[in-house]
């Protein structure tokens, strides 16, 4: 009985097709992830609109985590995890795209502090993966975070997101735009 060496399940030419095609189907799921991932926010069109989604969508998860009690620490663990991982794609968007279009266009007292205000949300992140999810200071935490990323979210949409809209222009928005979409599929 005669074994193709190209084709056996033990040759090294089959094992080394199988990693690369292994290879392969991994980076187009993650390119498909990230297209996912990033198309809710590109979807919105204009980068403040993409923003102001994202936003809702944190409030979202804040909502969901407020909703467990502390039997449910699973639950509140992948929630936490979510939440992460949107804070994080969204501070990558703002800190690399928006808030230096914001110290090109005169505000950048107001970008300092909202970098200042991310500084604080990853200190929350962290007093949170510290805090036992079923001890009821880990929830009490998670109020006061909640209650100062709505802070931070109102002065974004409210005042400082406006403005810079206004100072930009249509190209300067167009740009930001395809910048700040580019920066979210690469932190997806």
């Amino acid at each position: 009985m005669s074994t193709n060496i190209l084709t056996s399940s033990k040759s090294p030419a089959f094992l080394l097709g199988a990693a690369a095609a292994g290879f392969v189907v991994g980076l187009a799921a993650n390119f498909g992830r990230k297209a996912v991932v990033q198309g809710i926010t590109a979807a919105q069109g204009e980068w403040d609109e993409g923003l102001k989604a994202e936003h809702r969508l944190t409030l979202r998860l804040f909502d969901a985590i407020e909703k467990t009690d502390a039997t449910q620490t699973w639950k509140r663990g992948m929630l936490l995890t979510q939440l992460k991982h949107a804070l994080g794609k969204h501070a990558f968007e703002e800190e690399n795209v928006v808030y230096p279009a914001m110290r090109d266009h005169g505000q950048v007292e107001d970008a300092d502090q909202l970098v200042h205000d991310h500084g604080y949300v990853k200190q929350y992140l962290h007093d949170l993966s510290e805090i036992a999810n079923d001890d009821p200071a880990w929830i009490a935490k998670i109020r006061e975070f909640r209650a100062d990323i709505e802070t931070h979210i109102e002065q974004e949409e409210g005042e400082l997101f406006p403005r810079l809209r206004a100072a930009l222009g249509a190209e300067g928005n167009r740009h930001v735009t395809a910048e700040m979409n580019k920066a979210g599929f690469a932190a997806a």
